[in-house]
């Protein structure tokens, strides 16, 4: 079932299919080349700069150079997928287990928690490490040779207000990064290195506020940009200010399915007693990487006892489909893809889950989007003039906003930035790849 699957090799014990690798050695190290991992919530990218030449983009899956930061264990054939394939065989109905936004465990006193992979027990960061490892994989087959030199880009802030939890989160990802074979592995913020993507492209110098808009966090820099300032191996004194929180792409669809699909499986559904419906397991079921618990069975056993607190016993009856049916990935696919049509089309999009009871659906309008979203586009917008406040900088002495990230197509958040910096122009930059090729130039 699924998609057709390339040739296997082993990767980290487990046979893996569905992405560029090839079962070559790690021993030839080109010490002249630099790789640049934008490694994200929802996407990934690489790119590669050789020498002093230009950063360009690798091709991760086919012809396209972003890859969906996803894995699914084919409990069929015992293999491992990624990216796209990964999510096709998961939605074509093959059995198995789909993980996403693993990068929102880091931080997490989940990420040493051990969960079962085709018949082994490993950690979450040992899953990290091996969609890494395809990554390596990828690169060396590109390239010929591994990369010398290894910048990854991280959030402003791993974690909100947690230093040390900061920090042990970067360390995570630099083990998992040298587990999966690379060396010589650094980190740079992630809207530091769209800013240096962008300085590629400007004529002149210009005082940029970069907001980059990812999966799990939304993250600013307030940095002066120029060709004269392009080539200085220390930048620390045109980065003025760098401000970051906890919210992105996942939350804005988390928000989304709270709204609009949670209600129809009994979300602030009152039963016969006129006490509301225990909520947890809806926020649960509306986040992609808490999802996979529900299907337990511990899980299943304690939602089955929601029943007689339902005074519409229907909505329980979808609340189970989809738990028992393992369904929770492909209604998170829904709203996300509903958002994205929604946002881009500037028009009502449908979302169709008839696959869960014939008829059942709902809808994402161009009103709807603002209106849901407008608590989290706050805190969006409010950390970025933390970031002019911090930088001592008043709006109006910026030339630009450059956009990068995903979630930064979202057209809600355009207005949101819009009302509160009415005198700058928005520029919209490289959404998925622009962060890897500032990596790859990185100092």
């Amino acid at each position: 079932m699924g998609t057709t699957s390339r040739p296997i090799v082993q990767t980290m014990g487990f046979p893996v299919s569905g992405a560029r690798v090839a079962p070559c050695s790690m021993d030839s190290t080109l010490s002249d080349t630099t790789l640049g991992i934008d490694f994200g919530t929802s996407n990934s990218a690489m790119a590669v700069r050789q020498g002093n030449g230009p950063a360009r983009l690798l091709r991760l899956e086919g012809e396209a150079v972003t890859l969906p930061t996803a894995l699914f264990f084919n409990a069929e054939d015992q293999r491992t997928h990624f990216g796209r394939d990964a999510i096709a065989h998961y939605l074509a109905g093959t059995e198995g287990r789909l993980m996403r936004s693993l990068k929102s465990l880091l931080g997490s006193a989940l990420l040493q928690d051990q969960t079962a992979v085709h018949h082994r027990m490993v950690s979450y960061q040992d899953i990290i490490s091996l969609f890494l490892q395809m990554l390596a994989r990828t690169a060396q087959e590109a390239l010929g040779g591994m990369p010398g030199r290894v910048v990854m880009g991280r959030p402003v802030h791993f974690v909100d207000g947690d230093a040390q939890r900061d920090r042990q989160a970067e360390e995570a990802l630099r083990q998992a990064a040298l587990d999966a074979g690379f060396v010589n592995v650094s980190f740079q913020p992630e809207p530091i290195a769209a800013a240096l993507d962008y300085e590629q492209r400007i004529p002149a110098e210009a005082l940029v506020l970069v907001v980059d808009i990812g999966g799990g966090t939304s993250d600013f820099t307030v940095v002066r940009l120029g060709p004269d300032r392009a080539g200085r191996a220390d930048r620390s004194a045109d980065i003025l200010a760098t401000t970051g929180v906890h919210v992105g792409g996942t939350d804005f669809d988390r928000r989304l399915s709270l709204e609009l699909l949670m209600p129809l499986l009994g979300l602030r559904h009152q039963g016969p007693t006129g006490r509301e419906v225990p909520s947890r397991v809806f926020f649960d079921l509306a986040t992609w990487h808490l999802i996979q618990w529900l299907y337990a069975p511990k899980a299943l056993r304690d939602v089955q006892g929601l029943r007689t607190g339902y005074a519409d016993t229907r909505l329980h009856d979808r609340l189970m489909t989809v738990l028992r049916e393992r369904l929770g990935h492909r209604m998170a696919n829904t709203v996300e893809q509903a958002k994205i049509a929604a946002s881009l089309q500037n028009a009502p999009a449908t979302m169709d889950l008839g696959w869960i009871e014939a008829g059942l659906g709902s809808e994402v309008t161009s009103e709807g989007l603002e209106r849901h979203l407008a608590g989290l586009l706050d805190q969006v917008v409010a950390c970025a003039q933390a970031c002019l406040r911090e930088a001592d900088v008043a709006a109006p002495q910026l030339q630009a906003i450059y956009l990068t990230g995903g979630s930064s197509a979202l057209r809600p958040l355009g207005h949101a930035l819009q009302r509160a910096f009415p005198q700058t122009p928005q520029v919209v930059g490289d959404l998925f790849g622009g962060v890897a090729s500032g990596l790859a130039v990185s100092p």
